[in-house]
């Protein structure tokens, strides 16, 4: 219980302490920004000699080199071949199937009456664990 005590009083003294830093840097950054500077006095600076031009540098020409053209290989003409022709395979047509009524007063038999029966399971019932009740407790 008494560390939730200490934990606020930090936290409090946090609180003051970056309160008050910040009031002084603004008061010590506005007496920088009245103080006036003294002027200096520029100092001369020596004049530098001349550079001498030096001339520019001509590099003899150097004549492009060619390549030697190839002469162009002829190649022999390959004769065309004829694609034989392949005969579509022909399938035989098949009958439609015949799919065989079913009479609407259809009895089925009793040998596969139990097929048709479905029987679902009956599971437990859970039941909730028991509390304790409290006599002396009265519902308003």
């Amino acid at each position: 219980m008494s560390y939730n005590h200490n934990q606020s009083f930090f936290m409090l003294l946090v609180i003051t302490l970056s309160i008050t830093s910040c009031y002084v840097i603004q008061a010590e950054a506005r007496r920088l920004l009245e103080v006036t500077i003294p002027e200096l006095p520029k100092p001369e600076m020596p004049q530098l000699p001349e550079i001498p031009t030096i001339p520019k540098p001509e590099f003899p020409e150097i004549p492009k080199p060619e390549l030697p053209t190839l002469p162009k290989a002829e190649l022999p003409t390959l004769p065309k071949l004829e694609m034989p022709v392949i005969p579509k395979p022909e399938l035989p047509t098949l009958p439609k199937p015949e799919i065989p009524q079913v009479p609407k007063n259809y009895v089925i038999p009793a040998e596969a009456r139990h097929l048709l029966e479905v029987t679902i399971p009956e599971l437990p019932k859970p039941e909730l664990p028991h509390h304790p009740r409290n006599p002396n407790f009265t519902k308003a």
